[in-house]
């Protein structure tokens, strides 16, 4: 059985029948330390760039499934791994949803708690998902989100004990898309960047993601991004097997073979133009899983995510 953050907590008290209030106000107290390290923070803190003013019908909620929908204000989610056994490794969580919706707020907690276990500290991103109604370009309304949240971490990286030279994205599906976006277009900002912080990340793992924008491939993420009816440039533009090079960051790629949502291919295609430019990688396919696996494959006992903590280590983050 899974809770969500406090949740033994909150559970504690809707089930007990508590008599005493002092206890009942501990309880609340060591809830909201729980709800604490996962206080979000706004990428925006002022005006959001590339925004227009949200219909008055188009509001963030999360659904009965748990999906978030309807960012309008992004932000970043902190958990931080205990005192005493961060290793200054930070990543940055982009949940998947086909750039339609992001996925539940609990799976990218669980995700962010696994790093954290290992002294990682990880950051989940809420990002704005891309829309005409609520962006003046849709089409890079998610990378100024993860751009933004990689300068901002490298800007406080010493209020968390992170070294800012070992942060990372971490895709998970269409979320993937966004890091690998992030990973090879690093020298074309899309955000204010006056201080000239670099926006190259450190490493990305990617996790069954969309990375390929083959037309040939039907795809709702590409669609939502682009359009239906994009133009071979802006295809190709977040093609980003296309656009890997020698100063592409290290990549940890995770898929199943019979993926029906996600081909393979995506992995595939991008791990041989990370191999045709030297650029370190590492792989990892299921035979069986499908989309959407998570931390445990049910199809086989290998453990993706211990593989990736030493793929980390062997690489120096």
């Amino acid at each position: 059985m899974s809770f969500p953050p406090g949740g033994i907590v909150l559970g504690l008290l809707k089930c007990c029948n508590l008599k005493s209030t002092l206890f009942t106000l501990v309880l609340i107290s060591i809830a909201r330390l729980l709800f604490a390290q996962e206080k979000a923070i706004p990428l925006y803190p002022k005006n959001i760039p590339n925004s227009k003013r949200a219909p008055a019908n188009y509001v963030e909620y999360t659904d009965s499934s748990g999906l978030i929908r309807n960012v309008t204000n992004p932000v970043i989610i902190p958990f931080l791994p205990k005192k005493g056994t961060a290793t200054g490794t930070a990543v940055i969580i982009c949940p998947g949803g086909g750039y339609a919706v992001l996925a539940s707020a609990e799976k990218s907690a669980l995700l962010a708690k696994a790093f954290n276990q290992v002294g990682i500290a990880a950051f989940v991103l809420n990002y704005r998902l891309p829309g005409d109604e609520i962006m003046v370009d849709k089409t890079i309304g998610p990378l100024q989100d993860a751009q933004t949240a990689l300068l901002l971490i490298r800007k406080r990286a010493a209020e968390w004990g992170i070294n800012p030279h070992k942060i990372g994205f971490v895709g998970i599906s269409a979320g993937g898309h966004l890091a690998s976006t992030a990973a090879t277009h690093f020298d074309q900002p899309v955000i204010d960047n006056k201080e000239q912080i670099s926006l190259r990340p450190d490493f990305m793992v990617l996790v069954y993601s969309v990375i390929l924008f083959d037309t040939a491939i039907a795809s709702g993420t590409r669609e939502n991004l682009i359009g239906a009816a994009a133009q071979p440039a802006l295809i190709d533009h977040f093609s980003n097997e296309k656009h890997v090079t020698a100063n592409t960051p290290p990549a940890f790629l995770v898929h199943a073979a019979d993926d029906d949502v996600v081909p393979v291919k995506n992995s595939l295609v991008f791990y041989n133009a990370l191999l045709a430019f030297n650029v370190k990688a590492s792989m990892h396919i299921f035979q069986a899983g499908g989309h959407g696996f998570g931390l445990d494959n049910p199809h086989n006992k290998d453990k993706w995510f211990h593989s990736c903590i030493n793929w980390l280590q062997e690489n120096g983050f």
